[in-house]
């Protein structure tokens, strides 16, 4: 099945090629009787026919015989509905900005087209536009799903926004949406059946993607999950756990809320994978390393290459190169340390362990 905006987008060329589809046939229609009847040359047949089908009301090339006067007659008749449908399709199509719509997608689909590990949004709604600001907010590309009109018009506007209009359920609109080269998937429709099958796909499709879905039920993430959710979002139990928290530990919410989630403060926490970094730092410990002096930024939690977590920890933990920093500091004070880590910089010197 067709997504409804391939379907809309067809049917406007349609009836854009029908109207001049007859629009011809009437005036090759004329052109042949005036040259049949007439004997007028070609130029002649020509013109008589278009101030006789837009009924401009010019004076005739060369006086009418009878039968030219009949068949004149009959093609005001025949032309007239023929021509103003033809006028008024193609102004709609002006006018309406059908046209201009299709210049800008066509301008968005081919940008998509060299995309490589982005990220695929599916649904914007209150969640889908939360993750696309996130996103965007940190240089990360991505291509918006969405099917509704009124979300179609909304994001035409927007100049630097990539997006597929059409059923994110189906395969064509997920490979318009470069699935193949994608990083990661987002489904955030409010229907979690959408999302089921949004995960299906979009799993089949690419076995290596990272899949992230919403969940409005409590019963939907396991299903999520078996269909191939990497992970499962519920913000409902999300919303429901801060509001107990603002009861029991406002000042605690604030405070991440001002560290991890609003975009106006300076201080951000980012993840860096400790296996792009010097060799002069691997299987060192945090104390050794001394970041927080040099560069100023904290660490603050760590990911084994097991996947297991150590948050806050000590200086004598010891950092392989498969191993992954959560780091905390100001944008300034992160790319610092990775720049020394990745070995721009070796401003660091390494503190010996005391024996």
């Amino acid at each position: 099945m067709r997504s409804k905006s391939k379907g809309l987008r067809k049917e406007n060329f349609r009836s854009i090629l029908i109207a001049l589809i007859l629009l011809l046939a009437v005036i090759c229609l004329g052109i042949a009787g005036y040259m049949l009847i007439e004997d007028f040359t070609f130029p002649e047949a020509f013109f008589m026919t278009i101030i006789t089908i837009s009924t401009v009301g010019f004076r005739e090339v060369h006086p009418l015989s009878w039968g030219g006067q009949l068949f004149t007659s009959f093609m005001i008749v025949v032309s007239f509905g023929i021509f103003a449908y033809a006028v008024t399709t193609l102004t709609r199509y002006i006018v309406d900005g059908v046209f201009r719509n299709y210049l800008k997608d066509n301008k968005v689909k081919k940008h998509i087209q060299k995309l490589e590990k982005h990220v695929i949004v599916c649904g914007y709604g209150r969640n889908g536009r939360q993750a696309v600001h996130e996103l965007r907010s940190h240089n990360v590309p991505v291509v918006i799903i969405d099917r509704s009109e009124s979300i179609a018009e909304e994001l035409r506007e927007q100049a630097d926004i990539l997006y597929v209009f059409g059923d994110a359920t189906e395969d064509d609109t997920l490979l318009d949406a470069r699935i193949m080269h994608a990083k990661a998937l987002i489904t955030a429709f409010p229907n979690d059946s959408d999302n089921l099958f949004v995960v299906l796909t979009a799993r089949e499709m690419n076995a290596e993607l990272t899949i992230i879905s919403r969940a409005s039920q409590f019963n939907s993430g396991k299903k999520l999950r078996s269909a191939g959710a990497t992970n499962v979002i519920m913000p409902d139990k999300i919303g429901g756990q801060r509001m107990a928290k603002l009861v029991a530990q406002p000042d605690v919410v604030e405070f991440i809320d001002h560290v991890m989630l609003q975009s106006t403060t300076d201080v951000f926490i980012e993840e860096i994978l400790c296996k792009q970094m010097s060799s002069k730092f691997v299987e060192k410990t945090i104390g050794q390393w001394g970041v927080r002096a040099v560069t100023g930024a904290n660490i603050i939690g760590v990911k084994r290459g097991s996947g297991d977590f150590i948050l806050n920890p000590s200086p004598d933990v010891k950092l392989s190169a498969e191993d992954m920093l959560f780091v905390l500091g100001t944008k300034q004070q992160i790319e610092s340390l990775k720049s020394t880590l990745w070995g721009r910089s070796f401003s660091i010197n390494l503190r010996k362990d005391k024996k």
